[in-house]
C-alpha cells in the first residue's frame, strides 16, 4: 500500500467509540473485555443458538441475528451492516474466521464509514491468495519450501509434481484451518486428491483454487505474531508452537517454542517484521512457517487475531486485541518488551473422544476452574445449548508459569478440574498429550497427536 493511500486511511478515520464485534463465542467475549477495559461501548450479535451466551449481558447493547446456519447469520454481511448503523457502531471487529478476512466485507465496513479493526482490506485480498502471498514472501527473502503456482488441470498438477517430488500436498490457495489438504504419495492419487480437495474448498471457501506444495512427514508449525501501524513501523512478538494438531488444526499452541535455537526464531521474527514494514502493511497479521531440519519455509499469512494469541499475551504482558482497536484508531506501537515466562493454551472441544467428531447437547454443568496462573476464555456457560451450527471449541484453557514444566503442570491441574457435562470432550486427549514423555520434552511435531491415539488403540485392543 502506497503511503498516500495510507495517509488517505488516516485522516478519514473516525474516532471508535463504540465497536460492533460481527462474530461469535469465546472471541466475542474476549472483545468485549477488551472494548470495556478502554471504555469502548460494544455491540454483539447473536443467532439464535447462541441465544444464551454469557457475553449477551456483558456488552452495551446485543441484537439478534435472524438465522441459524452461518451464511444466515454471522456471514450475513448486510445483516450485520444493517445492525452496526442502526446501534450506532463506529466501528467493526470481524474477530476470527466467519467474515475476519474477507476483503468485500471490509471495504463495505469502510464505505459506510466505519473502521474495519484489521488489516487493509488490499492485505486481505494479497494474503488471504496463498500461492500469491508466498511469491510475494519469496520475493522479499523469506524462504518457501518447494511449491507450485495456481493447478489448472491435472496435466499441469503432473507437471507441478514432477518439479517438486513426492509425497506432496494439494491445497486450497483461498482457505484455512487444514481444511481440504490432501497428501499425496504418488502420481496415482493426484487426481482423486485433486477433485476431493477442489470439492471441499468450493464448498468451504467458494473458492475452488487448488496449488501443490512439497510434504513434510514430521514439521514443527510455528509462527510468528506481528504488529503494525498506520505510520509504516512493524514490531515482533516473538513466536508460537502450534505444532500439536488433529485433522491438520491446531490442539495445543505455546510460547516460546521448546528445542529450537532461539537466535534462528529470533531472525525469523525480525525478518517478518522488516518485511512488513518495508511493504506497508498495518495492523496485526500472523506469519505462518514449517520447521524441519533446521530449514524454514513460510506457509501463509493470517490478517486477523488467531485462536491462540492468548499465549502471546501471557509473555509479553500486551493486550493483542485491545492493540488491534488502538492501531486501528490510529495509534502508534507498543514498546518493544522481552518475553518472560512460558505459556501454554489448550483448546477444549465438544466432540467424539474417539471419533473426534462434533459432539451436541445443553451443558447441564458448565464449570471452569478458578486458578492461580491459568486464564479461561470461553463464550459459554451452564444450562447453555452446544448446537450443530458452529465450530466445536468450548474454552481455551491459558496457564502461564517461570518454566514450560510449570505451565504444562498448571494447564493439566485446570483440565483435570474443568468439570463438563452434557456433552462429550476432549479434556482426556489433551492431558493425555501433556502427559506424553514425547511432549514432556518438547519433541513436537504435527504427527504427535496421532502417534499418541494408535499407542492408545494398540493399548485398548491388547
Amino acid at each position: 500500500m502506497s503511503s498516500d493511500s495510507k495517509s488517505a486511511r488516516s485522516q478519514s478515520r473516525p474516532v471508535i467509540t463504540t465497536v460492533l464485534i460481527a462474530n461469535r463465542g469465546a472471541i466475542a467475549r474476549r472483545i468485549v473485555r477488551a472494548c470495556n477495559e478502554l471504555g469502548l461501548a460494544s455491540v454483539v450479535v447473536f443467532s439464535p443458538a447462541d441465544a444464551g451466551a454469557p457475553y449477551l449481558e456483558e456488552a452495551s447493547q446485543a441484537y439478534p441475528l435472524t438465522g441459524l446456519r452461518p451464511v444466515e447469520s454471522y456471514l450475513d454481511q448486510e445483516q450485520l451492516l444493517q445492525i452496526a448503523q442502526q446501534s450506532g457502531a463506529d466501528a467493526v471487529h470481524p474477530g476470527y474466521g466467519f467474515l475476519s478476512e474477507n476483503p468485500v466485507f471490509a471495504r463495505k465496513v469502510m464505505d459506510a464509514g466505519m473502521v474495519f479493526i484489521g488489516p487493509d482490506p488490499v492485505w486481505l485480498e494479497r494474503m488471504g491468495d496463498k500461492v500469491n502471498a508466498r511469491r510475494l514472501m519469496a520475493e522479499q527473502g523469506m524462504t518457501t519450501f518447494e511449491g507450485s503456482g495456481l493447478i489448472t488441470d491435472i496435466d499441469s498438477a503432473k507437471q507441478a509434481a514432477e518439479q517438486i517430488g513426492f509425497p506432496l500436498v494439494v491445497k486450497p490457495s483461498g482457505g484455512g484451518g487444514g481444511m481440504g489438504m490432501q497428501v499425496v504419495q504418488n502420481v496415482d492419487g493426484l487426481e482423486v486428491a485433486l477433485a476431493q480437495a477442489k470439492a471441499v474448498a468450493d464448498a468451504a471457501f467458494g473458492n475452488a483454487d487448488l496449488y501443490l506444495e512439497r510434504w513434510i512427514e514430521k514439521p514443527r508449525h510455528i509462527e510468528y505474531q506481528i504488529l503494525a501501524d498506520e505510520q509504516g513501523n512493524a514490531m515482533q512478538l516473538y513466536e508460537r508452537e502450534c505444532s500439536v494438531q488433529r485433522r491438520h488444526q491446531k490442539l495445543i499452541e505455546e510460547s516460546p517454542a521448546p528445542g529450537i535455537d532461539a537466535a534462528l526464531l529470533g531472525r525469523q521474527a525480525e525478518l517478518g517484521a522488516s518485511i512488513c514494514a518495508s511493504l506497508g502493511y498495518n495492523n496485526l497479521g500472523t506469519l505462518e512457517t514449517l520447521y524441519s531440519e533446521g530449514e524454514t519455509g513460510f506457509l501463509e499469512m493470517n490478517t486477523r487475531i488467531q485462536v491462540e494469541h492468548g499465549v502471546t499475551e501471557e509473555v509479553t504482558g500486551i493486550d493483542l486485541v485491545q492493540q488491534q482497536i488502538l492501531l486501528a484508531g490510529g495509534e502508534a506501537l507498543p514498546k518493544p518488551v522481552p518475553m518472560v515466562g512460558h505459556a501454554i493454551e489448550v483448546r477444549v472441544y465438544a466432540e467424539d473422544a474417539q471419533t473426534l467428531m462434533p459432539s451436541t447437547g445443553v451443558l447441564g454443568v458448565f464449570q471452569p476452574p478458578s486458578l492461580h496462573g491459568v486464564r479461561i476464555e470461553t463464550g459459554y456457560q451452564q444450562g447453555q445449548e452446544v448446537s450443530p451450527y458452529y465450530d466445536a471449541l468450548l474454552a481455551k484453557v491459558i496457564a502461564k508459569g517461570n518454566t514450560r514444566a510449570q505451565a504444562i503442570g498448571r494447564v493439566t491441574v485446570a483440565l483435570q478440574a474443568f468439570n463438563i457435562q452434557g456433552v462429550q470432550t476432549n479434556v482426556a486427549l489433551l492431558v493425555r498429550v501433556l502427559q506424553d514423555s514425547e511432549f514432556l520434552a518438547g519433541n513436537v511435531d504435527t504427527g504427535i497427536v496421532e502417534r499418541i491415539l494408535l499407542a492408545s488403540r494398540k493399548v485398548t485392543a491388547l
